[in-house]
């Protein structure tokens, strides 16, 4: 990156923190940070524009549609006006608004409109942060805040969801698992990622066997 370039990151990176500042435990700053780091990682084996990765995984969940009654415009929107006020060039900005408007899992069977070398990593960098030990955590928090069981055997995962019906899901907190969780590892879209997945997604299998055998008291 140029020495502007790293500037705006910089700027970036306390707007962000500051934004986020009293987000819900698994959307908050620390989140975002642990993406960044993650996209950082994965770019040093990709061909890709480091200034963007860095400016999308910052801003990649600035306004996340989930706690904004589900409104997807906000987020590219507040990225949008952020990054013209800190006089970003107009096709940075543009990519940018691209990454966070199809970085989002929507339920797994959406159709991704737009593709970049750029959105791959940080996709597979969020994605990462819904993994292992620290997924696990973020599952719970998130189900904790939305007051919702932790399971519930009568209730099945839904794996065919619509975008709509995925967002509006009220399913106990380890339905999460197989909705979405547990199928990520085959969707990460480099290898640096998928190495890493693959790690963290036998822990969350290891996991789910201790919680059933708890669930139903091991003899």
């Amino acid at each position: 990156m140029t020495t502007s370039e790293a500037a705006q990151v910089e700027l970036t990176k306390s707007f962000v923190k500051k934004t986020l500042e009293h987000a819900e435990g698994g959307h908050d700053w620390f989140h975002t940070l642990r993406v960044f780091n993650n996209s950082m990682l994965i770019s040093k084996n990709e061909n890709v524009d480091v200034f963007v990765v860095a400016l999308g995984a910052l801003l990649h969940d600035i306004a996340d549609s989930k706690f904004h009654d589900g409104d997807e415009s906000v987020g590219p929107q507040k990225a949008r006006t952020f990054l013209f006020g800190i006089n970003t060039d107009s096709a940075v900005i543009e990519h940018v608004v691209k990454i966070i408007e199809n970085i989002s899992f929507k339920g797994g069977n959406e159709v991704q409109k737009f593709k970049s070398p750029e959105l791959d990593v940080i996709q597979d960098a969020d994605r990462l942060d819904a993994l292992g030990a620290i997924g696990i955590a973020r599952t719970f928090n998130y189900g904790g805040f939305k007051n919702r069981k932790l399971f519930d055997p009568s209730i099945r995962p839904n794996l065919h969801m619509t975008k709509q019906a995925y967002k509006a899901s009220t399913a106990p907190t380890i339905n999460h698992f197989y909705e979405k969780l547990l199928r990520l590892k085959d969707l990460m879209n480099t290898k640096t990622a998928h190495k890493i997945a693959l790690k963290r997604h036998q822990f969350m299998e290891q996991f789910l066997e201790q919680f059933y055998a708890e669930w139903d008291g091991e003899k």
